[in-house]
């Protein structure tokens, strides 16, 4: 059992700021910095990816420990995830309109928003709220992914979690799964109630881990949706990447005492998410995403979280669809189908791609990915 970590100081947003605000800030100026180069140089630990610049390389290297560090290394490469050879962006459709700003919640974190909206003159049916997975980012592909469901009539809204992505909070920490659902209640109720969807039908989307917080959510809300889109849902996670039970319990133990450290050890996911391994490949421009060891609280409120969803399926009963990879050993669709047939909603529907991996909507052939994309769309549409 390979233990080895490096131990780091506390962040300052482990205990952030009780009283809530109404600030909003424009997303603006991101340009890396002259001195973060030289701070990301002296780091030593380069990681290196390939087509890319000696100073975008640089870049990627900082400590992404903090969100502005995070900011400025996902504005560098902006350029290159546009260039880059995958349906998600080199046919995303045209017309669609983004926005992105940063609005701080009640527990004092700036939390990163972005927006797509169709195109002038097209009636919005209905609004799509994103949860992304774990260590990812609503950027990057998700991108391209709600730009096309954009394009078909809905408003879609994402944010990232605190911790990840654009989002304030210490890279990769979870302290609290239920504040993880909590922020995404909070966030969306405000969704809602903008002029430019009110009183339309709402969804919520979940990936992977998030789609455990969109079922954290819909316990917590039970009428709060007018339906619940899972993809890979992170209702159990797979026994070929869980730790043993003898682990666990040390984990369990020493997340009281180190809960920040790095120490669980982590397999290299990428064989297991992606199928098409020229768009595996392009995982690692994904750069802001955290790909480090899991930590210790981190791993222990994951697990904690989904094992209390397994036991609660029961207790889904909004209007439901279940999309799984058949090959999928990241997330099991076994649990997926254990939802779909214990789920209390009398409208369900799986979608078990056979042969699909983890990220079916970012991972799988071309012809993949859209059948996965139509087949959100056209359920949306059924309920719109």
């Amino acid at each position: 059992m390979d233990l080895s970590f490096t131990f780091r100081s506390p962040s300052p947003f482990l205990q952030p700021n009780s009283k809530p605000s109404t600030l909003s800030i424009p997303l603006i100026s991101l340009k890396p910095s002259p001195h973060s180069l030289t701070v990301a140089a002296a780091a030593g630990k380069m990681k290196m990816i390939e087509g890319v610049s000696d100073e975008l390389n640089s870049i990627a290297s900082q400590n992404l420990d903090y969100a502005a560090a995070r900011r400025r290394v996902r504005s560098a490469f902006i350029p290159v995830h546009q260039q880059l050879d995958h349906l998600l962006f080199k046919m995303a459709p045209t017309g669609v309109r983004t926005e992105e700003w940063i609005e701080r919640n009640s527990k004092g974190l700036e939390i990163f928003f972005r927006r797509w909206m169709p195109e002038p003159g097209v009636k919005i049916k209905g609004v799509v709220c994103f949860c992304h997975g774990y260590g990812d980012t609503c950027t990057f592909f998700f991108e391209g992914i709600a730009s096309f469901i954009a394009a078909s009539g809905y408003g879609v809204y994402a944010i990232d979690h605190p911790g990840f992505g654009l989002s304030e909070g210490l890279h990769g920490y979870i302290y609290s799964f239920d504040e993880l659902a909590d922020n995404v209640i909070e966030q969306y109720a405000k969704i809602k109630e903008r002029p430019e969807v009110r009183g339309l039908p709402c969804f919520i989307l979940g990936q992977s881990m998030g789609g455990a917080v969109t079922l954290k959510v819909h316990f917590k809300d039970p009428h709060g949706w007018d339906g619940i889109i899972l993809v890979a849902p992170m209702c159990k996670i797979a026994d070929d990447v869980t730790p043993s039970k003898p682990v666990l319990n040390f984990l369990t133990f020493l997340s009281k005492f180190m809960p920040t450290a790095k120490l669980v050890p982590q397999k290299d996911l990428a064989e297991l998410m992606f199928r098409d391994p020229r768009k595996k490949k392009m995982a690692v421009y994904n750069v802001i995403c955290y790909d480090d060891r899991v930590r210790l609280r981190t791993a222990v409120e994951l697990l904690n979280a989904t094992k209390e969803i397994e036991e609660q399926v029961d207790k889904v009963s909004s209007p439901l669809l279940i999309l799984h990879g058949a090959a999928d050993k990241v997330t099991d669709p076994v649990v997926s189908q254990f939802l779909y047939e214990n789920a209390s909603s009398k409208d369900k529907t799986l979608k078990l791609y056979e042969e699909g991996y983890h990220c079916i909507l970012e991972g799988e052939p071309d012809d993949r990915i859209l059948t996965v994309l139509n087949d959100i769309i056209s359920w949306l549409d059924a309920r719109c």
